[in-house]
């Protein structure tokens, strides 16, 4: 077994996909929330946006390790969700402050099954990604 930086990349990116798990779950539960009236949707956005930039930056730098490491499946495989990240971003509403969610918009039923759906589509990716990162960690210690 040797430990090398790849290994290392693969602990930081399970590490740090466990984060992304929990903010998209809290991403899902809050929709949720907000689908059955029983939150204020300002406050729901005030929990949510603070949000955004911390889990595109940590998804970012998970890649930012694959990329130094050369692990180039694991960096394509995520390479789509960063693209999104940065369509959704660049396309978000214009606010006063950094996130995506706008309190006057996000009530609006189309929004809000959008929403929703994204958080479940980044639960299942990064759920899976942990397995990924998992199996890659694994080989990358057992080779030799």
């Amino acid at each position: 077994m040797a430990f090398s930086f790849p290994a290392f990349s693969y602990i930081i990116a399970l590490i740090i996909d466990a984060f992304l798990i929990f903010f998209s779950i809290f991403h899902v539960i809050a929709f949720d929330e907000l689908k059955t009236d029983y939150k204020n949707p300002i406050d729901q956005c005030n929990s949510l946006n603070p949000l955004v930039l911390p889990e595109y930056l940590l998804h970012l730098f998970i890649n930012v390790l694959f990329l130094l490491s050369q692990e180039w499946f694991a960096l394509i495989i995520n390479l789509p969700l960063i693209i999104y990240h940065i369509f959704r971003y660049r396309n978000r509403p214009v606010m006063s402050g950094p996130g995506l969610y706008d309190p006057t918009s996000i009530m609006n039923a189309d929004v809000l099954t959008v929403c929703q759906r994204e958080g479940w589509i980044k639960l299942a990716f990064y759920l899976l990604s942990f397995f990924i990162y998992l199996y890659g960690m694994i080989v990358v210690l057992i080779a030799v």
